[in-house]
């Protein structure tokens, strides 16, 4: 079965110890609710920088990556289905880009 790469964008930072805990008990039922198809949970990520040809600048990119996770789905449209339930989605606060990670035989 593929699996696919829950990219997370946006978010917001709890303003307080009561909202980072009920932050993260949405957080950990969400991703307890995909059962098996959680592969990998991922984890939140910090301030990156972007590489190109013309160099390394420390903005992140237009729209940069706030965490991900790894999920195996039927297809591209089931894991998007699961996507719909992330947090920063339900919230309005990020969105989830959905790829497939394709293997590749080295």
């Amino acid at each position: 079965m593929p699996q696919f790469i829950f990219a997370y964008h946006g978010g917001k930072t709890p303003e307080s110890e009561e909202e980072g805990a009920k932050v993260m008990e949405a957080w950990k039922n969400w991703m307890g609710s995909m059962g098996e198809a959680l592969k990998i949970p991922g984890a939140p990520v910090g301030l990156s920088k972007t590489v190109s040809s013309g160099g390394v600048t420390d903005d992140g990119g237009a729209n940069p990556i706030s965490g991900y996770t790894v999920v195996e789905a039927a297809d591209q449209n089931a894991a998007c289905e699961m996507a719909k339930g992330c947090p920063m989605v339900v919230d309005g606060s990020g969105s989830v880009e959905v790829a497939e990670i394709i293997e590749m035989d080295m």
